[in-house]
């Protein structure tokens, strides 16, 4: 490879160096003095090319000899620099077993340069926790405890009105971690109902497809429960065939009844409920009306059990002993029997035992009426997702239940936060909220779903086929906990007594400052890859996500004409008062003075996942709530040296790209005397 040949990889590396330089580097690789390099020499001029000063100045500072770190020097690099504490002797151990290349160094319990830069770029020194990766919290707290990833309008892959809706909408949400995904339902051909956004040009799908797809897909990312949220709008006779849909193609998946059949007196948990599909919809009574008449049914059951074994003895009197029918008797036996059809709820009998009509449909069908009424026997399949009109806090409180659940529009929702916001709080402790995007999103745009989880809302439910800013937040929170769908809340929001208002927040830790030195880069890739000359100028942003006080953001300076390993060397400075509802967001742009930065990558992590001291504990998803709270990270990350590895638009790894950060904390507010 000649030197022209090099100064053009160079510029397809996203490098612009000095000629100089990069000549001198050339030179000194080229050892056979032949002018091109080969083999072993491009692999010299390659590591001088990409030797990250910045880390070997770190590695140097605890080094005695600037050649290897040993087991002691090592264990004071965790100490100091990353926290670890008293576990730091043992994981220096761990990590020059699994990281140190040479085998003679594993034996000596030293780490080279080589090993100590493995280190750094690997999960052990990325900023989002290892231990946060599996399911690590408590999975048998009832489900409105939990944050729920949600989807809206699920069967839609582009936007509102003229979008495509395709099953592969379920898949795409169901294998990125979904776990409500919505169904609009509509009275289709021949006795079909099916499934699209409804009086717009969406297309259209059968609804026994989606169901299919979900019976497939449902598990395949997570065990935890996927519920099935239905905006019905069928007739009675469509009503039914959902119900046989369902019913049919679900299966066992499908929970139809309570867990033991018995009243519950709070939501099931995530745990209990594992590889189970809930409905969501409207229901026509109440559960324990439901239950109380499953009850008399059984001992209606009994009796009848009962009863015709003494007719069987009485039959064979009678046919002995043959007697003339008294005429009250003749009566009785003229008697019209109603039998309850075996697919219908007991209310259907109620109704039709009520008055003697041929059809049903003329008294639950009324001319004055012009919605359809609920058919029982998909009311049924409804057990502990209600949904219920939301009226005020005070009326949920005094009329409502645990298992019925409000729907809220965004807008609908943030004037509740500012209006009640503590009072939302509490509502959100015992019931579940869902909140879906404005109806003016017609381009499937979403909304920033973290005031809403400020306020405990658990189902804030996306336009997931649309990336950009609000899906970053989204998946940032969700990928923790085994990326399962389920994330526990802070403890002041699932408290029925909190005094947390999510517009004046206290928070029950001390407030803290985070500082983010910004040090380097590595391999960034070019935003516009067609145009070879063209360098990138980054610079990173790094922002804040939670409560209002707390949402904030910084920039560096540009690196001019530097994609491959440009140095910033500076340090941000945030506020935090409410940590444990806290996203970080570390955003790469190109600079453009005549538009806006272009983008290049980012990587979103919850304030409570960021790299930490402490041990590495991985508790099993049935912990107990006890266990759980002692393993489950603090809400104050320590300071370290790690490495964010940054992700696409679409949440997919660019891999080698990267930024390489050093965080730290400090308690109090800046400025403060304390």
């Amino acid at each position: 490879m000649s030197f022209h040949e090099v100064q053009r990889l160079l510029h397809l590396m996203n490098v612009e160096m000095d000629q100089e330089y990069a000549f001198q580097l050339f030179q000194t690789a080229d050892t056979s003095e032949s002018g091109t390099l080969e083999g072993e020499e491009f692999v010299q001029f390659y590591k001088a090319l990409t030797k990250r000063t910045e880390v070997h100045e770190v590695f140097e500072n605890f080094s005695a000899d600037g050649q290897k770190l040993t087991l002691l020097e090592f264990v004071d690099f965790l100490r100091e620099e990353q926290k670890e504490g008293e576990r730091a002797s043992d994981l220096a151990l761990e990590l020059i077993d699994r990281y140190e290349p040479s085998d003679s160094g594993k034996l000596r319990h030293v780490l080279s340069m080589d090993g100590f830069l493995s280190y750094l770029c690997s999960k052990d020194g990325d900023i989002f926790n290892p231990t946060c990766l599996p399911i690590y919290q408590d999975m048998t707290q009832p489900l409105n405890h939990y944050y729920i990833n949600s989807s809206h309008n699920t069967y839609l892959v582009g936007d509102q009105l003229c979008g495509q809706s395709s099953v592969e909408g379920y898949i795409r949400a169901l294998k990125r971690g979904c776990r409500c995904v919505e169904v609009d339902i509509w009275d289709g051909p021949s006795g079909e109902p099916i499934v699209y956004h409804g009086h717009t040009l969406t297309s259209r799908i059968p609804f026994k497809d989606v169901v299919a797809t979900v019976a497939q897909y449902a598990f395949q990312t997570s065990d935890y429960p996927v519920i099935l949220s239905l905006e019905n709008h069928c007739s009675w006779e469509q009503q039914q065939v959902i119900a046989n849909h369902l019913t049919e193609i679900l299966g066992e998946q499908l929970l139809s009844t309570t867990l033991d059949g018995l009243l519950p007196t709070q939501l099931p948990s995530p745990e209990e409920l594992r590889r189970k599909i809930l409905v969501k919809g409207k229901k026509l009574r109440t559960l324990e009306e439901d239950l109380e008449e499953e009850e008399e049914e059984e001992e209606l059951e009994s009796e009848l059990e009962g009863g015709q074994e003494a007719d069987s003895e009485l039959e064979a009197q009678l046919e002995s002993e043959p007697q003339e029918l008294s005429p009250r008797s003749k009566d009785k036996k003229k008697e019209k029997v109603v039998m309850r059809p075996l697919f219908c709820p007991p209310i259907c009998c109620e109704v039709m035992i009520q008055a003697p009509i041929s059809k049903p449909e003329s008294l639950l069908f009324p001319k004055q009426r012009s919605k359809p009424i609920l058919c029982p026997s998909l009311s049924a399949l409804v057990v502990y997702l209600k949904s219920v009109s939301f009226h005020s806090f005070a009326h949920s409180k005094e009329h409502y239940r645990f298992y019925e659940t409000s729907s809220f529009s965004e807008s609908k929702a943030r004037s509740l936060i500012k209006e009640a916001g503590n009072e939302f709080v509490q509502h959100n402790a015992w019931q579940l909220s869902r909140v879906y995007p404005s109806g003016l999103r017609t381009d499937s745009s979403n909304y920033n779903p973290q005031e809403l989880w400020n306020a405990g809302c658990q189902m804030v439910a996306m336009n997931v086929q649309t990336a950009g800013l609000e899906m970053d937040i989204y998946d940032g929170l969700f990928r923790q906990n085994g990326g399962c769908g389920y994330v526990l809340k802070p403890d002041f929001l699932r408290d029925a007594q909190s005094s947390f208002h999510p517009e004046r927040p206290i928070s029950p830790f001390k407030a803290q400052t985070l500082l983010i030195q910004v040090i380097s880069g590595q391999q960034l890739p070019k935003e516009d890859t067609s145009k070879e000359r063209s360098i990138v100028d980054p610079l990173v942003r790094v922002e804040i996500f939670g409560v209002r006080p707390d949402t904030a953001r910084q920039e560096t300076s540009y690196v001019e004409n530097n994609g491959f390993n440009p140095y910033w060397g500076q340090t941000l400075s945030f506020r935090v008062l409410v940590p444990e509802l806290a996203l970080l967001r570390f955003v790469v742009k190109d600079y453009n003075w005549k538009s806006r930065n272009d983008f290049i990558g980012q990587y979103t992590v919850p304030w409570t996942c960021m790299q930490q001291g402490g041990p590495v504990l991985q508790p099993l998803a049935n912990t107990t709530r006890a266990l759980a709270a002692l393993l489950m990270p603090s809400s104050c990350p320590s300071p370290g040296y790690r490495h964010i590895h940054l992700l696409s638009k679409d949440g997919i790894s660019l891999h080698p790209a990267s930024i390489f950060v050093n965080i730290s904390i400090r308690e109090g507010l800046e400025g403060d005397e304390s």
